[in-house]
């Protein structure tokens, strides 16, 4: 008896799971979505016109690799610019953290905070619990929590809004580089 119901325990673990995994793929259509910018203001993807939209999640404002990540899509907007790319990046940090994350890298896209996860699992990208770091800025030291953090995951969106790319094993210096490459292809 106690078999039976290990097993069945297991089979209803594994469908609840099937469930919940939203995980989109290459193809699948993105319905527009919305957050708040480090402005404290409503983006839309609706609004963007752009022939492709990259979207990238990363884990938390102010740490390193998200930095790098970061400064790396700040310095190709141009290139990215050129081939009609618009690029916006979702984590589950505080709008405050966001504003000062831009601010102190020069950020020169969308920053949105994805606090209730609903972002996140739009796209299929697993959410867990978030946390809070210390920074020194302006001499002053600051707290940057987070409600959730995901994955770093970067999505790539035609003009349809169709996934042509998914990269769930990003290496966040070369993120940005990698995008512009499957771009560059998808367009030949």
């Amino acid at each position: 008896m106690k078999y039976i119901f290990t097993i069945t325990t297991l089979f209803i673990a594994i469908s609840s799971f099937s469930q919940m995994n939203n995980e989109k793929k290459i193809g699948d259509k993105i319905t527009n979505f919305s957050g708040i910018d480090e402005n404290g203001k409503e983006w839309n993807s609706s609004n963007i016109d752009s022939n492709f939209l990259v979207v990238y999640f990363y884990p938390a404002a102010m740490t390193g690799g998200c930095t790098k990540q970061a400064c790396a899509y700040r310095d190709d907007k141009s290139s990215f610019s050129n081939l009609g790319i618009s690029v916006v990046a979702i984590s589950g940090d505080d709008v405050e953290n966001l504003k000062h994350f831009k601010d102190n890298y020069q950020l020169n896209f969308p920053l949105l905070s994805d606090k209730t996860g609903e972002i996140s699992k739009l796209f299929g990208v697993p959410i867990k619990k978030g946390g809070s770091i210390k920074r020194i800025i302006n001499n002053e030291e600051l707290i940057f929590s987070r409600n959730l953090t995901t994955p770093r995951w970067t999505f790539v969106l035609n003009k349809k809004r169709e996934i042509i790319y998914k990269n769930a094993e990003v290496n966040a210096a070369e993120d940005s580089k990698k995008v512009k490459e499957v771009i560059k292809n998808y367009l030949k």
